[in-house]
């Protein structure tokens, strides 16, 4: 056994947490309301902007990009000095870009504005990776499940409240309220959420951020935009020629360095390439069913096919999409405990598809939609709290929100596409009518079958990605895992003996071992380098950042903490430490 000593640091499972949770998961909601706030208004946006409809669209576009592009960016900053600072740091961007919209009628400002707001995005990854390091395990999977929705959640039910603002006030009233739901946030986190103490290596990569921020622009910008310059046009093809060199150039920078933006030899792994693919699929397939439903709900009956409903109508109808994705996270959690995150994702999938295909011959009433709306919303709120801890299986602590950034930056992606190119089919497959183009069921049912096809190519790609893995033949025996934290515990063990790190048992003063104890690891500068529960057994397994000298200090309640200084010689080899808790009456050692 090591040597015992004193660490006056304490530990986190102390501190209240009730708060955390649906705090992080509100800013998220806040954030992701931002993508379609300006949807009820988007026929609008011309005339009160006093433009031309092409030009109208980069309100649209813009908030997209911005939020492509900060959403890496703020990981890697939250990685290094803070996540809830940067948390902070988002919102209050936001905030000020919702103000700066409220007061102009000016496209240029607004484009302006509606950047700022869409830079709020980081604040999902963000909020991903504060409830890794702060919360206890076995809320860990319900909370991570409801904070990835939270995209989702929030832009469906921002299309009912920002119908029923636009149709009965002036709509600078939406940038007023956004502002408002910023600030609220902001105190929120400020009073209620806990800074991580966890913090990477390394310094910010400035260069990595310019080129990776070049390349996504050149990258996203024809794809939003080439609906209307032309696929083959030479403006498209050249921007998408020049985001392939740049973001060439990028990764070769990148793989030199010792600190990058984006480490892409961690993205380049299997589990986390095959989960940031699939990303993009289900992005793809999220964004399809806000684009259809809406039009079709607000197409007049004269078409043949169009539902004739209001503006707030159509929004209340749609709203299911978002309240199934909230109500799928205590779901997800209880599926993913017994069978994994990747069995939930592609149970997701295939819940998705099955909405899909059923809409394809659901479209002709308003009660239908909703039918399409909850299904469709059930698989993506499965599939979307899946994908964070698939992320965080892969990648190392420190790294957390760099690869949460990272991956919501391919949902982005997914959602981008799916605007090109459903916004593409809707525009050839429109017939005109009254003067004006209008949407065909025809393009309506085309744009189901690519969601569909985007939902089996992530089917496709999950089913390659790693399960569950047995322990090593040579290793100990192993008891059967009864519940999420005994797994967890079996699966963390396999990485130490794999590579490097501490192990051992929490043991009382009677030796009996002491279950659900939370020891945390901290290195020679005093910040935490990871943490971990024990199991029924009282085991424990923490993997470590590099060699050197550590304090792994060990609560549990009932018991008086304890701490023991170890060194770790770096290497594949585990370093066993046993660590004994006395009881509250006893005196420390």
């Amino acid at each position: 056994m090591s040597h015992a000593t004193t660490h006056p640091r304490g530990d986190r499972a102390t501190r209240g947490t009730g708060g955390v949770v649906p705090v992080l998961a509100f800013a998220g909601i806040v954030v992701a309301v931002m993508q379609t706030l300006l949807v009820p208004v988007i026929k609008d946006l011309p005339t009160l902007l006093g433009t031309e409809p092409s030009n109208a669209t980069w309100v649209m576009t813009s908030t997209l990009l911005a939020g492509a592009v900060s959403t890496p960016i703020m990981g890697r900053l939250g990685d290094l000095f803070g996540k809830r600072r940067m948390l902070l740091t988002s919102l209050a961007v936001m905030v000020v870009g919702s103000l700066v919209c409220a007061f102009t009628d000016d496209l240029l400002v607004m484009i302006v504005g509606r950047a700022l707001q869409g830079f709020a995005m980081g604040a999902i990854p963000l909020g991903i990776g504060l409830m890794r390091d702060e919360l206890p395990r076995e809320k860990l999977g319900s909370a991570m499940a409801l904070m990835s929705s939270s995209i989702g959640v929030g832009g469906g039910l921002a299309l009912p409240a920002a119908a029923l603002v636009a149709q009965h006030t002036d709509w600078h009233a939406l940038f007023f309220g956004a502002a408002g739901l910023g600030v609220l946030a902001m105190l929120l986190i400020f009073f209620l959420v806990p800074e991580s103490p966890l913090r990477a290596e390394g310094t910010f990569d400035v260069a990595g951020t310019l080129g990776l921020s070049a390349g996504l622009v050149l990258f996203l910008l024809p794809i939003t935009k080439g609906s209307d310059w032309g696929w083959s046009s030479g403006l498209t093809l050249g921007l998408f020629g020049a985001s392939a060199a740049v973001l060439l150039l990028w990764g070769v920078m990148e793989l030199r360095l010792k600190a990058p933006l984006v480490d892409l030899r961690t993205t380049a792994r299997r589990e986390v390439l095959l989960t940031n693919l699939a990303s993009i699929m289900v992005g793809v397939a999220f964004y399809a069913i806000s684009l259809v439903l809406p039009q079709l709900l607000q197409l007049p009956t004269s078409t043949g096919y169009g539902l004739g409903q209001s503006m707030v109508v159509a929004g209340l109808c749609v709203a299911p999409l978002g309240l199934t994705m909230m109500f799928t996270a205590p779901v997800y959690a209880r599926l993913s405990a017994k069978y994994g995150p990747k069995i939930t994702l592609i149970l997701g999938l295939l819940i998705i598809a099955i909405g899909y295909g059923a809409g394809l011959g659901l479209m002709s009433a308003a009660w239908q939609t909703i039918v399409i709306s909850v299904i469709v919303g059930a698989g993506i709120g499965l599939a979307y709290s899946s994908l964070p801890a698939l992320i965080i299986g892969a990648v190392d602590p420190s790294e957390t929100g760099a690869a949460n950034g990272l991956n919501t930056l391919m949902r982005s992606i997914g959602t981008s596409v799916s605007s090109a190119v459903i916004g593409m089919v809707l525009a050839n497959t429109a017939t005109h009518a009254g003067g004006v183009d209008v949407p065909t069921m025809e393009g309506f049912r085309a744009s189901f079958l690519i969601a569909t096809g985007a939902v089996a190519i992530g089917l496709l790609l999950a089913l390659f990605l790693p399960g569950r893995g047995r322990a090593p033949a040579e290793a100990k025996p192993q008891l059967r895992a009864s519940s999420e934290e005994d797994a967890a515990i079996e699966n963390a063990e396999r990485a130490v003996r794999a590579l490097g790190g501490f192990q051992g048992r929490v043991l009382a003063a009677s030796g009996a071992p002491v279950p659900r104890a939370k020891v945390t690891l901290i290195d020679q500068r005093g910040r935490q380098a990871g943490a971990a529960l024990t199991d029924g057994e009282g085991r424990y397994a923490l993997r470590v950042p590099g060699d050197g000298p550590y304090v792994l200090a060990a609560t549990a309640a009932g018991h008086a903490p304890h701490a023991a200084s170890a060194a770790h010689p770096g290497g594949e080899r585990p370093v066993e430490v046993d660590l004994a808790l006395p009881g509250e009456s006893e005196v420390l050692a």
